[in-house]
């Protein structure tokens, strides 16, 4: 779990020390106080642009000197791990890591510690488009196999390379096509496997729980082109007319789509109310967070989870993460929905960017 996390200059959060955690942590506060805040410095502590996918610079505290700081101790078996990100004034737009003081790339940090997310704003998940769906699988695929970061960031720099060059006034060089597209070939296809056997297990995993007190969704892989390497390779060179047409390539791993539907009713998600979407939600999550091993730490950061619940169904939440075995950060703005662990969490009061334990 992580303990003694340190914010410097993070949004509201001029040092902002937490120390002394539990299994449960819990942060509560007026809107506005900073609690999210603390929630997104702990999710850089995962390969990407944290739980508001924000620019580096926004992170920054507005009357600081222009960069930021977050670190906190990572505690295993076989002792801390010191993990710290953060910008400098100088480069406020690139993001360092450091592990153990020695500097790291981010996609290092899936190695150490699985992370995942559930916020007010992925209540939206299932009425955006696909691409929202599609950050979220592989967010849920990064969890268990840190080497997704390094396949999905080729097929993406692949793909920009290969719409450029379609974009251009004049007619692109075969050969550079050629290698551009043998990169989109093989890394879409470790990409669309690895998004398939996800979407699998997260499926088999769903349909062994009870139809309530969540709503229970069902899962789907939808491919946006042909999955196996020869097969995508083919069909790039075949459709490279009609792709410089449209300036962008139209077919790939990069249009997948994470198709989800209400188990029972057999209705598409988008379709159904927001308090079961919001269900559909917290079972995926839970779900995931059960097919995690034990060979990396694991945390899941719930924000203003509990407020749109109701009493059963948040005894259920807190049950459900008691049998797991991720550390939990919750927010809320007042004490009354967490009674039931109340006397299993840490509890820190978050005002204007500080907080302090009270519990």
């Amino acid at each position: 779990m992580l303990d003694r996390i340190l914010l410097t200059d993070f949004r509201n959060h001029r040092q902002t020390a937490i120390e002394n955690t539990a299994r449960f942590n819990l942060l509560v506060g007026e809107n506005g106080a900073g609690k999210t805040n603390v929630l997104e410095a702990i999710s850089l502590f995962a390969p990407g642009r944290g739980l508001r996918r924000a620019a580096l610079a926004d992170m920054a505290a507005q009357a600081g000197p222009g960069g930021f700081a977050v670190s906190a101790d990572l505690v295993t078996p076989d002792g801390n791990v010191r993990l710290g990100t953060g910008t400098s004034p100088e480069r406020p737009g690139r993001r360092v890591v450091h592990v153990n003081q020695a500097e790291a790339p981010a996609v290092r940090l899936a190695e150490w510690l699985s992370i995942g997310w559930l916020t007010p704003a992925m209540d939206r998940l299932f009425a955006e488009g696909a691409g929202a769906r599609r950050r979220f699988l592989d967010r849920l695929v990064l969890a268990l196999e840190p080497g997704h970061a390094k396949n999905a960031t080729r097929l993406e720099n692949a793909i920009r390379e290969r719409n450029r060059m379609l974009a251009e006034p004049r007619d692109p060089d075969p050969q550079w096509l050629d290698a551009i597209e043998a990169q989109i070939a093989e890394a879409g296809a470790l990409v669309a496997s690895a998004r398939s056997a996800m979407t699998e297990r997260l499926d088999s995993a769903l349909a062994a729980l009870p139809e309530a007190p969540f709503a229970r969704p069902s899962l789907a892989y939808q491919p946006g082109g042909p999955v196996e390497q020869a097969e995508l390779a083919s069909a790039l060179a075949q459709g490279r007319s009609r792709d410089r047409s449209a300036q962008r390539t139209l077919a790939g791993p990069h249009r997948d789509e994470l198709a989800v539907t209400m188990a029972g009713k057999g209705q598409p998600a988008a379709d159904c109310s927001t308090g079961e979407q919001k269900a559909m939600l917290i079972a995926i999550t839970l779900a995931h967070a059960g097919l995690l091993g034990t060979s990396r730490p694991r945390l899941l950061l719930l924000d203003e989870v509990a407020a749109h619940l109701d009493p059963v169904r948040r005894e259920a939440l807190f049950d459900r993460l008691r049998s797991g075995r991720a550390q939990v950060w919750l927010t809320g703005t007042e004490l009354a929905p967490f009674d039931a662990i109340e006397g299993e969490a840490a509890v820190w009061r978050v005002r204007e960017g500080a907080a302090e334990r009270i519990g």
